[in-house]
């Protein structure tokens, strides 16, 4: 079984994800992917400064995340041209890694938590899509306490992301995080042993 954890900005993918490696899942992030893709001297990284420019570059000659993210959350087709770039890029990586995990034995779920998994057409790696949903309120206290985000950046960031309905609407399971975290963790829980008493 693999699979597919995604939602919105701020609705607590990352900590789903950790409580699904608690349960036994093997976890593959793939931000820390996408991290991996765009390294110092890899092409990734080539590709995107002559997409960009050396603006997006910091000075310690990474990717400047946040810089990159104002140019490319600001304007649709600078951010279809990253896409185009790291997508591949990240699905060969995520190919990579599942390959080795099974090549070592770890017969058990494996879970991409993958933020933009439905838009970047990343459903068929996956067997099932877990989609992780909070309410708009809660979502931007949280951004705005563990980003020091402003309203508008958070405004920018998710009108630039598919909106709860489409992405629950391609959902098998749908994890409500509307609560503290034993509640999400029983919510968890309930979803994960449907996957273990399924023999996945």
């Amino acid at each position: 079984m693999i699979i597919g954890l995604t939602g919105g900005i701020g609705s607590g993918k990352s900590v789903v994800g950790g409580l699904l490696a608690e349960l036994g899942a093997h976890v593959i992030d793939t931000d820390k992917v996408g991290h991996r893709v765009y390294a110092p001297g890899s092409a990734g990284f080539t590709r995107i400064v002559e997409t960009f420019g050396r603006a997006v570059v910091a000075p310690d000659g990474t990717i400047d995340r946040k810089k990159l993210g104002a140019v490319i959350f600001a304007d649709a087709e600078r951010r279809a041209a990253l896409n185009a770039i790291v997508h591949p890029l990240i699905f060969g990586e995520i190919m990579r890694e599942i390959g080795e995990r099974r090549h070592a034995g770890f017969t058990g779920p494996i879970v991409l938590e993958a933020p933009i998994l439905l838009e970047a057409k990343g459903t068929g790696l996956v067997d099932q899509i877990w989609v992780v949903a909070a309410p708009p309120d809660a979502v931007r206290a949280r951004l705005a306490a563990a980003r020091a985000m402003t309203r508008a950046e958070i405004d920018e960031r998710v009108a630039a992301q598919l909106d709860d309905a489409e992405r629950q609407r391609h959902a098998d399971v749908i994890l409500e995080n509307d609560g503290d975290l034993a509640s999400l963790r029983k919510v968890v829980e309930a979803a994960w042993q449907t996957v273990v008493e399924g023999g996945a």
